[in-house]
């Protein structure tokens, strides 16, 4: 298990050791689909939906989720994100929205679970907004997309 860092030696999870780490700007990026009916996606575009601005609602969801992070994921650290940039694209083939999210911060750990957790609570607020016209809605491809700093380097899906 030496690879695995959330675990001791003996097996046990941790929370890793970061206070001999330097610290550096981290960035990550982060994205997923949600797939929707012709008609969900239409009642989102024109804001038909009764419970509000879906993307709007998602897009602070995204905000919130991945300042909380921490308060989800056991062996997170808490970390004072310095930005958190929310993007949708609407998906015309497959009849979905795309969320991207890069959330930044300088500090001794990444913001790698962050970005994935801010991209997970915006997709679920989505379906959250739209289940009364649309409970067939799948949520799909939640995957980290880019990272930038700290030891291990930089990484590009």
């Amino acid at each position: 298990m030496n690879d695995l860092t959330h675990f001791d030696e003996s097996g046990r999870a941790r929370m890793v050791d970061v206070s001999a780490k330097d610290v550096t700007t981290r960035i990550a990026v982060a994205s997923g689909e949600i797939h929707m009916s012709a008609n969900t996606l239409e009642h989102i575009q024109q804001g038909k939906l009764k419970k509000g601005d879906v993307l709007a609602v998602a897009d602070v969801a995204a905000i919130m989720g991945a300042k909380k992070t921490p308060d989800l994921i056991p062996m997170c650290h808490p970390l004072m994100l310095s930005g958190i940039e929310v993007s949708f694209s609407e998906l015309e083939q497959t009849c979905g929205i795309n969320v991207e999210v890069s959330v930044k911060c300088n500090g001794k750990t990444g913001v790698e679970m962050e970005a994935l957790t801010a991209v997970g609570t915006a997709l679920l607020t989505i379906y959250d907004m739209c289940k009364a016209v649309d409970k067939g809605m799948t949520l799909s491809n939640i995957c980290l997309d880019e990272k930038r700093g700290g030891k291990s380097g930089d990484y590009k899906r």
